[in-house]
């Protein structure tokens, strides 16, 4: 396995398993002919909680990523935990729309379109470049005085204060970057489909400027309690990478690591919603007792 990826992937596992109908049907989609309306709430598709919900639960994809890595963790939460995952320009429902290019416009975008849905208690919960983005949003809505997650929860992301070790990809030729793909595990029939490829790359090449291009700024640690999560076969991001997200918490911090590599919320999937409910568990029951 190659480093030099290191802040995400396409969704080729589950492409390479559609069947001929669906991958042409995913085309279309791709191509922009079903666009998603323009809507106050395109930016998140909510999962609703068993019973009367008391905490939102904001999840954060990987690069390349949409709302669908999360389409199956919305009955594995605590009762009263609403999910709601973020969905980015340029992909899934709102593959007509250009994705952004730059951590601080993907943040502004999503610090006006999470406003309206703090009315209650929630936490932030990102995987790889997704762990990035609540980070920094968290801080961009320190910045402006609005009410704070619960707690953070954050995986697959060397710590941000860290300097990037992965050389710049984002910009190379669509071979080259198709080779990158190749030793990261991607099917070969995904490669060769030059359709699919045409439609995916774009998004996933956005999200590895984001990446790219971000660059940390000091400022003071967050007082909300932080877990990190990590994969012990991951080759990107090891565990002193992840350690180092210390220094970004004033309070309480714990790193917990899980069997398998950089996607491991995948791979073990049951053992990270079993993490997150122990960890939401306290949260939604301390939201609770703070209802009127």
């Amino acid at each position: 396995m190659t480093r030099v990826l290191g802040e995400g992937a396409i969704p080729h596992e589950r492409v390479a398993r559609l069947p001929a109908d669906q991958r042409a049907r995913l085309l279309e989609r791709l191509r922009g002919r079903t666009p998603h309306p323009r809507s106050a709430d395109r930016w998140f598709t909510r999962h609703p909680s068993t019973g009367t919900p008391v905490l939102r639960l904001f999840c954060f994809p990987y690069a390349g990523g949409g709302a669908s890595v999360f389409h199956d963790w919305g009955g594995e939460l605590p009762e009263g935990v609403d999910l709601w995952a973020a969905q980015l320009p340029g992909r899934e429902s709102r593959v007509a729309e250009a994705p952004v290019r730059r951590m601080d416009a993907l943040v502004d975008a999503l610090h006006e379109a999470i406003a309206p849905r703090l009315d209650m208690p929630y936490a932030f919960f990102g995987h790889s470049m997704g762990a990035l983005v609540a980070f920094e949003l968290t801080r961009r809505l320190r910045a402006a005085g609005r009410r704070l997650p619960e707690r953070l929860l954050l995986g697959a992301f060397r710590a941000p204060q860290l300097p990037n070790p992965h050389i710049r990809i984002h910009h190379l030729p669509d071979e080259v970057l198709k080779t990158v793909l190749r030793k990261e595990g991607t099917p070969q029939q995904v490669l060769d489909n030059d359709e699919l490829m045409r439609a995916l790359l774009p998004t996933l090449r956005a999200d590895l400027e984001v990446c790219d291009t971000y660059r940390h700024r000091a400022e003071p640690p967050l007082r909300m309690p932080v877990t990190l999560f990590g994969g012990h076969q991951d080759v990107r991001v090891s565990r002193g990478d992840l350690d180092r997200w210390r220094a970004q918490a004033d309070g309480e911090f714990r790193l917990v690591m899980l069997p398998g590599s950089h996607f491991f919320l995948h791979s073990s999937q049951d053992l990270l919603l079993a993490e997150l409910r122990s960890a939401l568990g306290p949260a939604s029951r301390t939201a609770e007792g703070d209802k009127p």
